[in-house]
């Protein structure tokens, strides 16, 4: 058995957070990819992906639990949105929005992103840092 570093196959939160909405055109009754009998529309120029426009949305292609074991079931036919939604972390960047729905799922964050210039400093002085903010040591009389 191979080891799968991608963490997308042990998350799938961002697939139970967001509404996958997208351009018509993608589903596959109009020359797009997208099975249509898993869409439904939105309005005259968009679909979303079925489950993903509810208060509490879950697409209707993931398989498995969240957290655990996933797999996307059209992973090679997915809409855009599910193509440009990268892994917080990728490529050194942060998705605020991946490490969001993860934290939803009681899932840890993927990366923490670094301030250039300011979080290097803090953190050789003992600062601690989450994806969401600095917590900056407190300075002496009140000086900026």
């Amino acid at each position: 058995m191979t080891d799968n570093l991608n963490p997308c196959v042990s998350c799938g939160a961002c697939c139970a957070c967001f509404r996958v909405s997208f351009y018509w055109a993608e589903a596959d009754d109009a020359g797009g990819c997208v099975p249509v009998g898993l869409t439904e529309p939105l309005n005259l120029f968009l679909r979303c992906l079925q489950g993903t426009n509810s208060k509490t949305p879950r697409c209707i292609a993931l398989r498995g639990e969240i957290g655990h074991d996933v797999s996307c079931r059209i992973d090679e036919n997915r809409p855009g949105p599910c193509h440009e939604f990268f892994i917080s972390g990728e490529q050194g960047e942060w998705n605020e929005a991946c490490d969001r729905a993860r934290a939803k799922y009681g899932l840890a964050p993927l990366f923490t992103p670094m301030l250039p210039g300011i979080t290097e400093s803090y953190v050789s002085q003992g600062a601690s840092i989450t994806p969401y903010h600095v917590q900056l040591p407190d300075r002496q009389n009140g000086s900026h």
